[in-house]
């Protein structure tokens, strides 16, 4: 590898960033609390970047990368640090995207989530989502909480990953993780495979299609506890997105088996703390109790939000209640909290008249 890429790398660290990105003929960027930064670093060379793209991956990746254009891959860096990687073309030249991964795992406490988390992880069967936008730490939230049962239950875990992230080491719980593409050609053929691996718990990187969703609703329905991610931004639009997945006659009975196995869902987005040092996350929590089950039965998943406002005592929380709590730490600024906020107006009133830090 590059002692340039070895440069770069050392400056992300350091600079506590989440993602590089290398594109021909413009200064290496990294992204830092969630904005965009060019470093004062001479451009890249198309030929540079292929070379460190191709020191990356192992030679049966180069050989599909060179085949379809783009490749997702993941990669240690001398025990100091993961990157989840993304190798494509743009307008014909290879440019380079990487996450960077922490070797070690926080914890639910580290990561300010909300203790309901563990609850909910410590079901023994059903389906947990994590939720939100790309970059919003869907998966360092899912890894927190699988490792949260590996430190405290004597269980065994199944990741299915596409590529792997966070690398667990056995700890009460026996773990092990699937890459696709690697050890197993997709998520349906390894989602099918689990059910038969004695599994208690089966983490899936992502609901992507119908039936990737289906087996995991069977997973969850048959004893196991099924956690996964879905690119949406709430509990209400992740609940409708699942049954919209599935053709119109198999709607009413996929709302029946939702309804049976939901647990919770946790849709998160990430801010800025207000000492600029580090992101925090925002979080509405859905807990699958009676009345959310009923509601989904029933095709009024509308009304789903005021149930999530009413229901602080069973950890529940909207958005907001959130939002307006990490003000009143004082751990954002207005201005954060309103950016944050899918009701910005409604939080601007609840925001009136508070001290943050009293």
């Amino acid at each position: 590898m590059s002692e340039r890429f070895d440069k770069i790398l050392e400056i992300a660290i350091r600079e506590n960033a989440s993602d590089i990105h290398l594109k021909p003929w413009v200064p290496p960027v990294i992204r830092v609390l969630g904005d965009i930064v060019f470093l004062d670093e001479e451009p890249l060379t198309h030929e540079e970047i292929k070379d460190i793209a191709y020191s990356l991956i192992k030679p049966t990746l180069i050989k599909i990368f060179e085949e379809n254009g783009e490749l997702d891959f993941a990669y240690e860096k001398n025990g100091k640090v993961r990157l989840r990687g993304n190798i494509y073309l743009q307008r014909g030249s290879i440019t380079i995207s990487l996450r960077l991964i922490p070797l070690k795992i926080p914890s639910i406490e580290e990561l300010s989530l909300p203790p309901v988390l563990k609850t909910l992880a410590e079901k023994r069967s059903g389906l947990i989502l994590v939720t939100g936008p790309a970059g919003s730490g869907k998966s360092t939230t899912l890894a927190s909480m699988i490792e949260y049962l590996n430190s405290n239950f004597s269980l065994k875990i199944i990741t299915i990953e596409d590529p792997i992230e966070f690398v667990f080491f056995d700890k009460k719980s026996l773990i092990t993780q699937r890459e696709i593409g690697i050890d197993t050609k997709s998520y349906t053929s390894a989602l099918k495979m689990a059910l038969r691996e004695d599994p208690n718990v089966i983490m899936v990187g992502e609901l992507r299609d119908l039936e990737t969703t289906s087996i995991a609703l069977q997973a969850a329905e048959t004893g196991h506890l099924v956690l996964s991610t879905i690119h949406t931004n709430d509990a209400v639009t992740t609940l409708e997105r699942i049954i919209d997945i599935f053709p119109p006659y198999q709607q009413n009975q996929v709302r029946i088996q939702l309804s049976n196995v939901l647990q919770g869902i946790i849709s998160q987005r990430l801010l800025k703390r207000k000492d600029r040092k580090s992101l925090i996350p925002a979080c509405e929590i859905l807990v699958g109790n009676l009345s959310v089950r009923k509601l989904i039965r029933d095709q009024k998943t509308y009304e789903i939000p005021k149930i999530i406002q009413e229901s602080k005592l069973e950890g529940m929380q909207t958005f907001n209640q959130h939002l307006l709590e990490l003000y009143r730490k004082n751990l954002i600024d207005e201005k954060e909290a309103l950016l944050g906020s899918p009701n910005p107006s409604d939080l601007a009133l609840l925001l009136k008249g508070i001290t943050p830090g009293l």
